[in-house]
């Protein structure tokens, strides 16, 4: 039996108007993530250091109720964009899971407690600053290049996504937790922030 004008048109006008709104099939692509808590996955759970989230109430909302070294209850933003760009969730750098296939991915090397200014987080010690991210970062790449070859790790590198979030411990530690600091003393809020 064989199907009528209409039917066929009405498929057809289900089929436009459904098809748009699935998720269209794409590559997931690596991505990179450099910071401070806001954005840290683990990393310092791997150091020897009190600015860490391993314990409760860090990870109340996860599937398992644990502490992931995520600076919040359950997902944080890295895990949110990974989902977005079709990827599995990024391992911390130092994580010995970050291996082979994983690698793929890419790596987050954020660490709680720093700043763009290398004295801001003293007080945590044994956290990776901004510069110590960037030097695993070119690690990162030569591993990757061991592993796949030159020219597959410059593709991974060349078309991942890349998240720089820190800044915000410059000003809270210089002038909130310590109003007194050696920053705050040779600047002055005034004419460091806008009116």
């Amino acid at each position: 039996m064989a199907a009528s004008s209409w039917q066929v048109a009405a498929l057809l006008a289900v089929a436009l108007c459904v098809l748009p709104a699935l998720p269209a099939a794409r590559a997931a692509r690596a991505f990179f993530i450099f910071g401070d808590s806001l954005v840290d996955n683990g990393n310092n759970n791997y150091l020897l250091t009190s600015a860490r989230a391993d314990s409760w109430p860090y990870g109340i909302d996860t599937p398992d109720h644990r502490a992931t070294g995520r600076f919040s209850n359950g997902k944080n933003v890295v895990d949110l964009i990974s989902e977005q760009i079709g990827s599995v969730p990024v391992l911390p750098y130092l994580s010995p899971e970050l291996d082979g296939e994983n690698l793929l991915v890419g790596a987050n090397f954020a660490s709680a407690g720093i700043g763009i200014l290398n004295d801001t987080g003293i007080q945590f010690a044994n956290i990776i600053r901004i510069s110590k991210q960037l030097t695993y970062f070119e690690q990162y790449k030569h591993r990757l290049a061991k592993l796949y070859g030159p020219e597959r790790a410059a593709r991974v590198v060349g078309g991942a996504l890349t998240l720089i979030t820190l800044g915000g411990n410059d000003f809270v530690n210089n002038y909130y937790l310590v109003p007194y600091s050696a920053r705050s003393r040779e600047f002055s809020l005034p004419t460091t922030s806008p009116p």
